[in-house]
């Protein structure tokens, strides 16, 4: 079915808002519903992608509260932490870690306006010890009741949040396009508009054809292939 303009145009629409350089990375975050309602606050807010080191031999679910968001926020895989949190640093990121240490600031007290890694551990036992010294900055979420901490998807939302508030207060939130770098946008958009098509181009390593200014293929597809658009 050919992709309908009103679709083509909300896709555009939330491109133009996504934000590149915030991203979450989730330890051992591999409770469904968690990881689920987490993509779901993610995409809410603007984010491409998050980073996800699981236990070993788990894999990725998602249920209902999703919505579909594993979607439209890509969920990379790394199958340690240590290379997870290298990775975001050869890329620029900073670090904030959801963890109680001594030195750990009041979230609202981190500036976000810049590129941005929030480092989230499962519920019952929050970040490792090894991953809570990499990062470079602790934070923490002042609790008034008798728990000490939030459900773990509701943690990665008040942070999230917190980061738009900053960055609109910044005038630092895209709408035009410009927080994706050069060449993801119009990448982003084929996978989003015609994902099993993507799927076979990358499958024959090549490259993606460019869409009209509707959305439709520019080049002429194999006919099994413009059956499933």
């Amino acid at each position: 079915m050919p992709l309908l303009p009103r679709r083509f145009e909300r896709l555009k629409a939330v491109l133009d808002c996504r934000m590149g350089d915030l991203t979450l990375m989730l330890e051992q975050v591999d409770k469904p519903h968690n990881l689920s309602a987490i993509l779901r606050s993610a995409d809410a807010v603007g984010l491409v992608d998050a980073h996800l080191v699981s236990l070993a031999g788990r894999q990725p679910t998602f249920n209902s509260t999703a919505q579909g968001s594993q979607k439209w926020v890509k969920l990379h895989r790394h199958g340690t932490s240590l290379e997870a949190v290298q990775m975001l640093k050869a890329s620029g990121y900073k670090l904030y870690g959801t963890h109680l240490a001594a030195d750990a600031i009041d979230y609202r007290d981190g500036d976000y306006t810049g590129p941005t890694a929030f480092v989230l551990g499962a519920e019952k036992w929050g970040l490792s010890p090894d991953t809570a010294a990499m990062v470079d900055q602790a934070i923490r979420i002042p609790m008034r009741g008798m728990v000490q901490s939030l459900n773990v998807s509701v943690a990665a939302a008040t942070l999230l949040f917190e980061a738009l508030r900053q960055r609109q207060q910044a005038g630092k939130v895209p709408e035009c396009g410009q927080g994706l770098a050069p060449g993801q946008y119009q990448t982003l958009l084929f996978e989003w508009a015609y994902p099993e098509v993507a799927s076979w181009y990358r499958q024959q390593a090549k490259p993606y054809p460019e869409l009209t200014a509707e959305g439709e293929i520019s080049e002429a597809l194999p006919r099994s292939l413009r059956l499933r658009c």
